[in-house]
């Protein structure tokens, strides 16, 4: 059992919410047991992180239930500021705009985070330890509240990336920047995020790897720069984006590489679903998301171990030891 662990993290949330800015459906989750069958044929255990439309979804919460009471993933907490209760406006049109949470105010960030923690645990009967945040935005005001209510892992880092550039709120500075946060797991500094620290909550970041070396990588920003645009670095993710099985192999390759013990995949529960996202429009283009996963499970069972987000935890400590 020395070998690292594979996490699969699942933001589950409702159906193509990059288009639907008003009403917000909750189709994809029957398209969710197909998934979940597939980590299953390979050992595998999906994290699914649920926001407030999922949670209040009964077919969703039947299909979770059942999942956790087979001991084959888990059920973490996903917030999206804009419509998760208590529902107090930040600007003039928060589904339009869709703020971070981390541009709330203290009290109204902690509500938001205690009625999805309450709702959940009602819900599924079992405590809450794994999060994400919505749109990868965190700081050390939340960490604060997750640590307070008793969660163990986040996993809202996403180490060479910086979201200053997404917009939430109009007012607002923008997301978190993550250029320089550390890629493996780490124990949070409560008063500095992007440090090791003594608090009781791991960091977990998702496994992100640059595209080009350093070197090519400078180069093309300062191309950028004298056209005025602002981009960050080009990265992969271990996320697919449809015909990147290669890409997703070698950042697991390098991840691992550079002595991480994990590696972390990511998608949206909408994704599984036809035209539940810009990538995968079409029942084709689903039909090749999976022939993708099922070679990159196969791949990386012969060197990972599947685990949630909550037995990482234990995995990651009891190294420690």
């Amino acid at each position: 059992m020395n070998k690292p662990a594979f996490l699969i993290t699942i933001d589950t949330e409702g159906d193509n919410l990059w288009r639907n800015r008003q009403t917000i459906t909750t189709r994809n989750t029957l398209f969710l047991p197909r998934f979940q069958a597939l980590c299953e044929k390979y050992g595998f255990k999906p994290t699914w992180l649920t926001n407030y439309e999922m949670a209040s979804d009964p077919a969703y919460v039947e299909f979770a239930s059942d999942v956790i009471l087979r001991g084959h993933g888990e059920v973490g907490m996903h917030l999206h500021a804009w419509n998760s209760p208590p529902e107090t406006p930040l600007t003039d049109d928060d589904w339009r705009w869709q703020p971070y949470l981390i541009e709330y105010p203290d009290d109204l960030l902690r509500d938001k985070v205690k009625f999805m923690t309450d709702l959940l645990e009602d819900k599924f009967q079992t405590k809450m330890l794994s999060h994400r945040a919505g749109r990868w935005a965190f700081d050390k005001r939340y960490a604060a509240v997750l640590r307070e209510l008793g969660y163990q892992v986040d996993c809202s880092v996403t180490p060479r990336v910086s979201w200053r550039n997404s917009p939430g709120a109009p007012q607002g500075q923008g997301g978190t920047d993550y250029s320089h946060f550390p890629q493996h797991a780490y124990f949070l500094d409560p008063q500095d995020i992007s440090r090791s620290g003594n608090s009781t909550l791991l960091e977990v970041p998702m496994s992100i790897q640059y595209k080009h070396p350093a070197l090519m990588n400078k180069l093309k920003q300062g191309y950028d720069r004298l056209r005025g645009k602002k981009r960050g670095p080009s990265v992969n993710w271990l996320r697919p984006c449809g015909g990147n099985l290669t890409a997703m192999k070698r950042v697991a390759e390098l991840s691992l590489a550079q002595g991480n013990d994990y590696v972390e995949f990511m998608l949206h529960s909408s994704e599984f679903m036809p035209d539940g996202s810009p990538t995968f429009k079409t029942e084709a283009d689903i039909e090749r998301l999976y022939e993708d996963l099922d070679a990159l499970f196969s791949w990386l069972q012969q060197r990972t171990q599947g685990m949630t987000l909550a037995e990482y935890y234990q995995y990651f400590q009891a190294r420690l030891k």
